[in-house]
């Protein structure tokens, strides 16, 4: 059995040029914000070694250049998931593109 807490990395992008850190947390924490995306209908990706990246950052603080394809990675299957194209994003609100793809 795994000793390891539970973490969650929220991240936006979109209207910034670069993805930021916006909410993380362990634990029960860290459940809370993945219960708050799923009633949001915000796609979560799985990857803890990303995740424990991302964790030693700040909140509001924009992610390095070193984290920049794996995070594309993620943001690539998310538009795919939206049926989006890079670019979309600029276009609309996070909320107006958040509603149109529900």
């Amino acid at each position: 059995m795994s000793s390891r807490l539970k973490q969650a990395i929220a991240l936006e992008y979109g209207i910034r040029n670069t993805p930021v850190v916006t909410a993380k947390g362990t634990g029960e924490l860290a459940e809370k914000i993945l219960a708050e995306a799923e009633r949001s209908g915000v796609h979560v990706a799985q990857d803890p070694e990303l995740a424990a990246l991302l964790g030693q950052l700040n909140t509001d603080e924009a992610i390095p250049t070193e984290l920049y394809t794996s995070v594309a990675v993620i943001l690539c299957w998310v538009y795919w998931l939206k049926g989006m194209r890079p670019g979309d994003e600029k276009h609309t609100s996070p909320r107006e593109a958040e509603r149109d793809s529900g």
